[in-house]
């Protein structure tokens, strides 16, 4: 599998050592040339609004949202959440745009009020979360499944190919969002091949995430 992170700006060395520490290698995703032949995508923490301009400088901002509306799969966290989402609230920007939610930028405030906790995840059970100026999903539409809530907050969502989450998990040492995540994608791989059968390749291969058909 061929995996990407992106690498302009942001805590995407982290995600590397993830992906490495579950037996795989992650590629940096720096220019256009990049991203080609992806299998999955992952779009880190950091800075969205710096994210989001040298993806427009180096002009790969369309090429993204391209192969993720094709079907990449995709994991994206707190920036990354933001870069993904259709609408952020009170800002008429919009960078990506795949994932049909409403994020609130920094809710839970400064970087001195972020924070550590436990929730349930579902598909994977109780997880440690690390918020530092993570933003929170306001609202989701049609079609999107709510993967978890923090003080009835949506914290993690998937829509498709598209898993987005307000908190880092590559800081946490707990590589199940990234296991499951890999999941995804050979899923998806497989279905590519043999649509057929995907369902009983997930049982086989993925079976504790057999609902990921």
């Amino acid at each position: 599998m061929k995996i990407g992170v992106l690498a302009v700006q942001g805590a995407f060395i982290e995600h590397e050592h993830m992906i490495e520490e579950i037996g795989h290698t992650a590629i940096e995703i720096r220019q256009r040339d990049d991203l080609e032949g992806l299998d999955g995508l992952i779009l880190p923490g950091g800075e969205s609004t710096v994210q989001g301009q040298l993806l427009n400088k180096l002009d790969m901002m369309k090429d993204i949202k391209n192969m993720i509306s094709n079907g990449l799969p995709t994991l994206a966290t707190c920036a990354g959440l933001i870069l993904l989402s259709e609408h952020i609230a009170d800002d008429d920007i919009v960078h990506i745009g795949t994932l049909p939610v409403t994020i609130k930028r920094n809710a839970y405030g400064r970087q001195l009020s972020s924070f550590v906790t436990n929730a349930d995840i579902k598909h994977i059970g109780n997880y440690p979360m690390t918020f530092i100026r993570a933003p929170y999903i306001e609202n989701v539409s049609d079609g999107v499944e709510v993967l978890a809530s923090v003080d009835n907050h949506i914290v993690a969502a998937k829509y498709n190919n598209q898993i987005g989450l307000s908190f880092h998990p590559e800081l946490t040492g707990d590589t199940r969002i990234h296991e499951y995540f890999l999941s995804t994608i050979k899923i998806a791989l497989f279905k590519n091949k043999n649509q057929d059968n995907a369902a009983e390749y997930a049982t086989l291969y993925c079976p504790d995430f057999i609902m990921l058909i």
